[in-house]
């Protein structure tokens, strides 16, 4: 299934799945209540539907199939409603850096946004490379490193995202992602794939000459992530059983129209299953949390040195999943 929270004219926030090629969305609590005269916790949202389990997938799923068969439930048009991000509040959020192809060449480029805020680029670029800054650390060799994306940040398909003022070189990123399913701790990496409820796709914008301005801190990128909106996702949760094997996918990036970026999710060097391994080591994983993948080679505006300009529409496309759009605008 797609599954989508959608919000309706009264501003409230409901959970629903595709149907119809995407142009209709069935209302899965309306429709239980249509059909039973009650409602369904379980599909109070689609967070409840992963904490859930089984259970709340297939009751969701028999009303969809229900729904197509007999007609009875409830649905509305897609364009008549607003998509949010599928799970609009991620109890957590991590993403990784799965992709070596991405970090050669957005390291490389980084030094050179860096040089030239120097009197002499050249001579920074030199003295940068001979100290290994900007490097590839050798951890990232060792183990699937991450950060902690905001996920109160976190902004649905079509929304303007807002450029922060601080910013001159406002980027986008080329990724998807896992929902996690299924609580654990110390998963080992056969068992990892279990624990995946489903995949959306992943643009958290960048501005990345502050990025690189903090970067050498070592405590992650900061404010060169942390802004309203700064976390697009979308448009909706596809159910790991749609999705099949998740490293066979094209990734494509286009800014108004044009493409940019292209790339395969079978590039990932770490796959999810060595992510949750590690991640829950000693500490527990829940249900809802979702783990990106990182950027795919080239799938960035650094790694090509072309930024985004005010008013640029945004689209990810990752195959199985959709599209998902949003447009950059300058602050005023």
């Amino acid at each position: 299934m797609k599954l989508v929270t959608f919000v309706a004219d009264q501003g409230e926030q409901r959970c629903g799945a595709l149907i119809e090629d995407g142009s209709r969305i069935v209302d899965l609590q309306a429709s239980h209540h249509t059909r039973w005269s009650s409602e369904a916790p379980a599909l109070a949202s689609v967070l409840a539907i992963a904490e859930g389990g089984a259970n709340a997938l297939d009751l969701a799923a028999d009303l969809v199939a229900h729904l197509v068969k007999t007609g009875t439930g409830v649905t509305v048009a897609r364009d008549a409603v607003r998509l949010d991000a599928p799970i609009p509040r991620p109890p957590q959020m991590r993403d990784f850096l799965c992709f070596e192809k991405h970090l050669v060449q957005a390291f490389h480029q980084a030094r050179v946004v860096r040089a030239r805020e120097t009197p002499d680029p050249e001579a920074a670029m030199r003295e940068m490379e001979a100290k290994g800054v900007l490097a590839i650390p050798a951890v990232w060799y060792e183990r699937p490193i991450f950060y902690h994306p905001n996920r109160l940040n976190v902004v649905g398909p079509e929304t303007e995202v807002v450029w922060p003022p601080y910013s001159q070189l406002m980027d986008f990123e080329l990724e998807f992602g896992a929902y996690i399913g299924r609580k654990g701790r110390d998963i080992p990496k056969d068992k990892a794939r279990d624990h995946i409820f489903g995949y959306t796709i992943f643009n958290d914008f960048s501005a990345r000459d502050e990025q690189t301005r903090e970067m050498p801190g070592q405590l992650g990128p900061g404010k060169g992530k942390d802004f309203d909106g700064g976390n697009a996702m979308g448009p909706c949760l596809v159910t790991a059983d749609e999705i099949g094997d998740p490293y066979r996918l094209t990734m494509i990036a286009r800014v108004n129209g044009e493409e940019w970026a292209r790339g395969n999710s079978g590039e990932m060097s770490w796959t999810f299953e060595d992510c949750i391994a590690h991640a829950s080591r000693s500490e527990t994983i829940h249900p809802g949390e979702f783990f990106g993948s990182g950027t795919v080679g080239g799938g960035c505006g650094l790694e090509t040195m072309r930024f985004l300009k005010s008013g640029d529409v945004v689209e990810l496309e990752v195959e199985g999943i959709g599209v998902l759009r949003n447009r950059v605008v300058r602050a005023g």
